[in-house]
Formats: structure tokens, C-alpha cells, sequence
């Protein structure tokens, strides 16, 4: 059993922010990236091969937030949007363009389900579908507010 005071505990060989990194499951690894890079403008690196030329891993960032990719392994339970038919999750991402961000991405293949739209959270943002069924956003952030304000803002929306 642990016993662990959070205000003694010192973390041991890891970093002082700690973050959740995606690890995104797809069906078709090499063409996911492919697409990340043309369409996200991602870089991609340690690419990691498995047996049968499938993509084992590839660390990947696109403006500053990093995820990683693998395709699907059913013997794992790794499986993708495409296998399950949906995602539970959305990715959010802010970017310095959100609408010449979201030109490119359209032209090299993603799906719009929400257009570029200002938000009532002070954001100018889109939703995107990439080819292998992960959903998007991708943001620009255009007005800060006091958290009164933010709350207002929800109600006249209708949240």
C-alpha cells in the first residue's frame, strides 16, 4: 500500500510538468504521416518499423503540441477510429493561423465538420476529421477575458 504526503513527495526521474501524450492508433501508419506532415505541417522522428513494413511508432509535433502514432495492433488492442467505427477523443491544438492552418489542411485531405468560426471562449477555431478518423481542433486565440466574462459568454451560447 502507499502513503504517499503530495506535499513531501518528490518526483524521481521525471519531469516537473507532467502532460498526457496522445498516442494516436491508425490504420495506415506510413500514410498517416504522410498526411500529418503535408497537411499539419508536422515533424516527424524516431520512426520505429514492426514486422511487416507497419508503422511500430513515430514521435510527432505540429506547432509545438506532440503526440505519437502507431498503426493499429489488434493483438494488443491498439485499434483505430476506422476499426471502431468513431473516436471518443478530440485533439486541440493552437496554431499562429488558424484559417491558413485549416486551408491546408482541407486541400491535403481532412474532413471540415466545423468551419472556422469565432467561439465564445475567445478563440477562432475549426474542427477537423484527419483521413483516419481522429477529430481536431485547431485554434487561434483572438480575445482574453476575466472568467465572469467566459461564464456570460457560455450562457448567451446556450451552455
Amino acid at each position: 500500500m502507499y502513503n504517499v504526503d503530495s506535499a513531501q513527495w518528490e518526483r524521481k526521474n521525471m519531469p516537473q510538468i507532467q502532460m498526457v501524450i496522445p498516442y494516436l492508433n491508425v490504420n495506415d501508419g506510413w500514410k498517416a504521416i504522410d498526411f500529418y506532415k503535408r497537411a499539419f505541417g508536422a515533424h516527424v522522428s524516431n520512426t520505429i518499423e514492426r514486422e511487416g513494413g507497419k508503422l511500430a511508432h513515430a514521435d510527432v509535433v505540429v506547432a509545438g503540441a506532440r503526440f505519437m502514432v502507431r498503426e493499429e495492433y489488434p493483438a494488443y488492442n491498439f485499434r483505430s477510429p476506422t476499426a471502431l467505427g468513431g473516436t471518443a477523443v478530440n485533439l486541440f491544438v493552437y496554431v499562429d493561423d488558424v484559417v491558413s492552418f485549416t486551408d491546408r489542411a482541407i486541400a491535403e485531405g481532412a474532413t471540415v465538420i466545423r468551419p472556422v468560426q469565432e467561439q465564445f471562449h475567445g478563440d477562432l477555431m475549426a474542427e477537423l476529421e484527419d483521413p483516419f478518423g481522429h477529430s481536431w481542433f485547431f485554434a487561434t486565440h483572438i480575445s482574453d477575458m476575466t472568467e465572469e466574462e467566459l461564464t456570460k459568454r457560455a450562457k448567451e451560447a446556450g451552455l
